[in-house]
């Protein structure tokens, strides 16, 4: 089932929506889940909620699921810029995303400290980070992988589908050396064909968007993490490509977890 209810957003001092996937049996069945937290909550689950009119399908996928999950998909501002400025973490001025002062550091801390706190009492999750997930997509892939950085003591796994982590590569390396980042800790990046350039390419790993992607990731993994870079042919910047990866990103974030 699908729970859709509004949240107070401190950081912004304004209502977010929430889009909250439940198994329907949730409060019979006498399980714990573990959560997954989305960003742009909204695009999840339904067509008709979705900003662009498709979603991820998620809810589809994950009633024929091999595995139960609880997932927590948080809306984002539909004012102006205020979705860009709240899901990018840095200060940033560049042709990119041009003069931008980002909150994403509020955000990602009103998640773990209001949000997820919120969600643990009213619902039958396992609370520790090895049973907790983060994912998004574009600007929301590039918080999913900040906060499984900087928030590693909660998050264990990050979904980050083309994610927007070129313009900021440098403040993310230094985020990635600065924190103390759990082996145990699992990363998925997925690149597009058709959006990693403009023009035809040869070799999709010389373009910026998959040499940022290889340079977090072997940074990543000299902490001994588990990453994965996914190339989908032909593949845009779009809900229904995304869509496409919902079982492979399941897969393999959670493929060595046996039992809480």
């Amino acid at each position: 089932m699908i729970l859709k209810e509004k949240i107070y957003f401190t950081p912004a001092q304004s209502e977010r929506g929430l889009h909250i996937y439940l198994p329907d049996d949730y409060q019979t069945s006498g399980k714990r889940y573990p959560v997954m937290y989305y960003f742009d909550g909204h695009n999840l689950f339904y067509d008709s909620d979705a900003t662009y009119g498709k979603s991820w399908g998620l809810k589809v996928f994950l009633d024929h699921y091999s595995k139960e999950f609880i997932v927590v998909g948080l809306e984002c501002s539909h004012v102006g810029n205020e979705r860009l400025v709240e899901y990018c973490p840095y200060h940033y001025q560049g042709k990119f995303w041009g003069d931008l002062h980002g909150r994403g550091m509020e955000t990602l801390d009103w998640m773990v400290n209001t949000l997820k706190p919120m969600i643990d009492a009213r619902f039958p999750t396992y609370v520790h980070r090895e049973a907790t997930g983060i994912c998004g997509s574009s600007m929301g892939g590039l918080m999913a992988l900040y906060g499984v950085i900087v928030h590693n003591d909660v998050f264990s796994k990050a979904g980050c589908l083309s994610s927007a982590i070129g313009p900021g590569i440098k403040n993310l390396c230094a985020d990635i050396e600065s924190h103390a980042i759990d082996a145990n800790t699992r990363v998925y990046l997925s690149i597009g064909e058709k959006e990693a350039s403009s023009l035809p390419v040869k070799n999709i790993y010389a373009t910026v968007m998959a040499r940022s992607a290889k340079k977090v990731t072997k940074l990543l993994e000299t902490k001994g993490v588990n990453t994965a870079i996914y190339i989908q042919k032909d593949g845009r910047h779009c809900e229904a490509d995304w869509e496409k990866q919902n079982k492979l990103y399941f897969d393999y974030l959670w493929c060595n977890q046996k039992s809480f």
